[in-house]
Order: C-alpha cells, then structure tokens, then sequence
C-alpha cells in the first residue's frame, strides 16, 4: 500500500452503515482516527414524532454532547413524511445532535418499498418537500446535510435531484457515486461529482470505493471535492481516515489483532454479546480484503458459534 501521498485538505466523515457501524464501532474507529463527523445509522420515520428513547437507543453519544472520542455526530433521519421528518429533526437537534442528515440513498428493498431511500431519488419534488420542511424547522443555524446516489435506475433525474435540494437550502451534499441499482458494485462514477460541482453552489462530499490514499487521492482529483466519506473501505482498513488525512502507515496485522481483541471485549461486556459470533465474522469479510491474514482467520473461525472457541483462534492469531 502506497503512504507517500499528501494530507487531505478536506473533510472526512465516518458513514453511517447500517447493521454495521453501531455505537460501538464508532468508537473503536473514531478512537484511532481524526474524523471531522460521524453520520450516525438511519432512524425510521413513519408517522409519529418517536420518543427520545429512540434517539438515545440509536446515538448513546447524545449523553455526552453528541461527541465520541472527540467526533461530533450527527443523526440520520429515513422517510417520506416531510412534516414528521421535520418534527423528528427539530427533536433530534433539541437533544444535541450537530446538525440533521437526510437519507436518500439507501438501497435495501425493505426501505424501499415503503418509500424510504433511495426509492425517493424517483421524485426529486418529493425530496424538495422533505429537505425544505426540515430546513425550516431545524432552522439556518443548524446544519441540514443530505446524502443521495446517482439515481435509482440511473443518473438521468440527477441534476433534478440536485436542483431540488439547493432549491430546498440544504448546507451539504454527500454523493455516493452509483445508482441504486449499481448496488455497491464496483467502479463508483466520481466524475459526476464534479459535473454537480460546476453547476451548483452547495458543499459536496464524495463517497464509494474509497479503499486506500491512493483512491482517496484520485477520488479528490476526478469529483473536484476535497471532502471524502468513508464506509466499507475503513472497515477493511481501520485507520484509513489518518492514512489519509495525516499520511499514518496503514495498520499492521499485529494491530488490527489488537483492535480485534479490543472490540472482542467490549462487545462481549455489552448487551449484545449474543452477535458476537456474527459481528466478528462480519469484520473480518471487510479485513480480509487488505489482509490475507484476515482470510486465514476468517476460515477458521466461519463455521465457529462458541464465543471462547472464536477468542482462542483469535489469541492464536497473535
């Protein structure tokens, strides 16, 4: 892996990934690299104003400021309401959050069929109605950040789904470079960014396939926007953010197997023990894509549900 590049200039968001960067991720992740915010996973909004415990259940981080390891946060809000998704925004600022992010982009067919996502991306009037209600309410003082793809079967409604948010006056644009039907399949299409930075007046953040300096790199260079989020590329590479932003070595094995140890603690003292077996597995699909080790210890522990069992090959790792 390549480290000889130069320090990001811009921004660099954590992504939220549902299922997968929980409260405790976060953590573990925010602890070893600089991030300048964290988009914390999507709240489901339907047809209610949802009680503070949702919030607190969702962001723990809403107990101390909406901070972790020094990283503000902000929370995700999922629907198609505008007035309800409004309503849980102004909640959601009144208990800490740094600013309100809006979902557009989520792909998953649950989500999808009851008009959450990146199903919307179909009616950019519909987005319109949503970031413009919120802005509103959550007022100019308070960020109002929106995160799209390209479009759900293709980019052609694009620059109308951009109009409609600038339209709508939201601060911050987050593009995740396919489709909704490109899934999260390879390349991501980062000229489109630029093509949207030389029509509208909106800061923009680029996202998708961003596995090490040297893609971050190039993604800064094709979308001509400095700020980058970061998903499945920093699970694969937990301290890519700093490999980035502050030319860090990429972690050796011997380190992420410390970081692995680490979350192994944590996660079995927490009352979600019970997924351990499956949260490590899942981790370690992501490592293995920089690390042959990883796919060595992944063999060996696939087919392992005992959490003792799974912790001795993970020593033996060591």
């Amino acid at each position: 892996m390549n480290t000889q590049v130069k320090n990001s200039k811009g921004k660099l968001f954590l992504a939220p990934m549902e299922g997968v960067v929980d409260p405790l991720m976060r953590g573990i992740l925010t602890s070893i690299n600089s991030f300048d915010l964290c988009v914390v996973e999507f709240i489901r909004i339907i047809d209610a104003l949802l009680p503070e415990r949702v919030f607190y259940r969702t962001a723990p981080e809403l107990e101390n400021n909406a901070i972790v390891n020094s990283t503000p946060i902000r929370l995700q809000l999922l629907g198609q309401e505008p007035n309800w998704m409004a309503e849980n925004a102004v909640r959601a600022i009144e208990l800490g959050s740094h600013g309100i992010d809006l979902n557009f982009g989520c792909p998953a067919k649950t989500v999808n069929k009851s008009r959450g996502g990146a199903v919307l991306l179909k009616s950019p009037n519909d987005i319109y109605n949503i970031v413009s209600e919120v802005k509103q309410a959550v007022g100019k003082d308070n960020i109002t950040s929106v995160k799209i793809r390209l479009g759900f079967d293709d980019a052609t409604l694009l620059d109308e789904i951009v109009d409609a948010i600038v339209s709508a006056k939201a601060d911050l644009l987050t593009i995740h470079a396919r489709t909704k039907v490109h899934g999260y399949r390879p390349p991501a299409f980062w000229h489109y960014i630029s093509e949207i930075k030389r029509k509208y007046d909106i800061d923009l953040v680029a996202n998708g396939e961003i596995w090490s300096a040297d893609n971050a790199v190039k993604c800064q260079q094709i979308s001509q926007t400095d700020n980058l989020m970061l998903g499945r590329g920093i699970l694969a590479l937990p301290n890519l953010a700093n490999v980035i932003k502050h030319n860090e070595a990429p972690m050796s094995w011997a380190q992420v197997i410390l970081l692995l140890d680490r979350y192994s603690q944590l996660e079995l003292n927490s009352d979600k023990s019970y997924y351990y077996s499956s949260r490590m597995k899942q981790w370690l699909r992501y490592l293995k894509l920089q690390y042959t080790e990883a796919q060595v210890l992944f063999e060996k522990i696939k087919t392992l549900k005992d959490k003792d069992m799974i912790l001795k090959e993970l020593f033996l790792s060591e």
